[in-house]
């Protein structure tokens, strides 16, 4: 059905994902939901509209790479690090939760996002300060992301926040024993970079981290776990904070969001799938960032591979990330962001059916 819908726009994905939120609502007799959803939304439209103009003085503007697709040049000197209109009114949120709570769980998950918001903020800084497309070298960036999920993880399964066990579904799961040290940084580190990776077209990453918060808080519900209920109010927090940001994100972007909001929105993702045991459905649902990631990886890998067999490198792909494979086939910036929208949605409802059904 979703396929066959011609323009699937912004106002199209809002209305889709605050229905499906009203649904969840009524379905588990809870209105905290859409009322943190619809509250931080607004929230996100308030701080997006002035802050862009905070942006605009202060001349925070994005600097295009020069191997990207050249039709991006007109891209130039668009407003960036919107993502700090998202992010700070989360870390506020959360730090009250975790105050009230006094909950170790939500202090920790407040320093790791912090760790990586820091993180970005500084690459977008050194970015434009150097009028480059690039602040801090990949492996400066590499190593604070290891740093702070390595301390997580550490703390996280020393406390037994971490569940060596992970659920496939409510009656089966895959015990990993120590190996969920290398998986846990795998998804926090891996998730952030990949949703940094999506960070390419107008809109993409933050309709596709919309529909992600969406789907991953409504499986943690599903889990009917009283303590995890904090994690659903905090997720669909985050897809109004998302949606609401992307009214001045998606095409043409008024502001783009940086390593700022990117490698944050995946870091949230990352912990809290970790701690609520949440990462085999959280794959599913993260199926855009990470096919966008591996056309990376493949992209690379291949190039170095044949280079040194046949000393000159070949390219599977026209450009990567795969995205930008579209783009330079000749489709609209517009047409792909929209289906790579669809296709997500479709991998929340698949990651739904099989938590329901396995």
């Amino acid at each position: 059905m979703i396929g066959k819908i011609k323009e699937f726009n912004y106002k199209s994905l809002l209305i889709f994902n605050t229905f499906a939120l009203i649904v969840t609502s009524f379905f588990f007799n809870n209105f905290i939901f859409i009322g943190v959803y619809t509250f931080f939304f607004f929230v996100s439209l308030f701080t997006t509209k002035n802050g862009l103009k905070i942006i605009k003085k202060l001349n925070l503007l994005q600097n295009i790479r020069v191997e990207g697709p050249t039709n991006h040049f007109k891209k130039s000197d668009t407003p960036t690090m919107g993502g700090i209109f998202m992010i700070l009114p989360f870390l506020i949120f959360l730090l009250i939760i975790a105050i009230n709570l006094d909950s170790l769980q939500l202090i920790l998950l407040l320093l790791t996002i912090f760790g990586f918001f820091i993180t970005g903020f500084l690459d977008d800084f050194l970015s434009i300060k150097n009028k480059k497309n690039t602040g801090l070298k990949t492996r400066e960036k590499f190593i604070l992301q290891s740093i702070i999920s390595i301390v997580f993880i550490s703390v996280a399964y020393e406390k037994n926040l971490i569940n060596p066990l992970i659920l496939v579904s409510d009656s089966w799961g895959i015990n990993m024993n120590i190996f969920i040290l290398p998986i846990s940084f795998l998804v926090l580190v891996g998730l952030s970079n990949s949703v940094n990776l999506t960070d390419g077209l107008d809109g993409l990453a933050a309709g596709c981290s919309g529909i992600v918060f969406y789907g991953l808080g409504t499986e943690i519900l599903m889990k009917e776990q009283q303590e995890l209920i904090v994690f659903s109010i905090l997720c669909y927090s985050m897809s109004g904070l998302c949606l609401g940001f992307l009214k001045y994100n998606n095409y043409p972007a008024k502001i783009f969001m940086g390593d700022t909001g990117s490698l944050s929105i995946g870091a949230i993702l990352g912990s809290i799938s970790l701690l609520t045991n949440s990462i085999f459905t959280l794959t599913i649902f993260s199926g855009i960032f990470i096919i966008e990631s591996l056309s990376v990886i493949i992209q690379v890998g291949f190039f170095k591979i044949t280079k040194k067999l046949f000393y000159k490198g070949k390219r599977i792909f026209l450009m990567s990330p795969l995205h930008h494979h579209f783009e330079l086939k000749g489709i609209k910036e517009q047409k792909i962001v929209e289906n790579f929208w669809k296709i997500n949605i479709l991998l929340i409802i698949l990651g739904i059916v099989l938590k329901i059904n396995l």
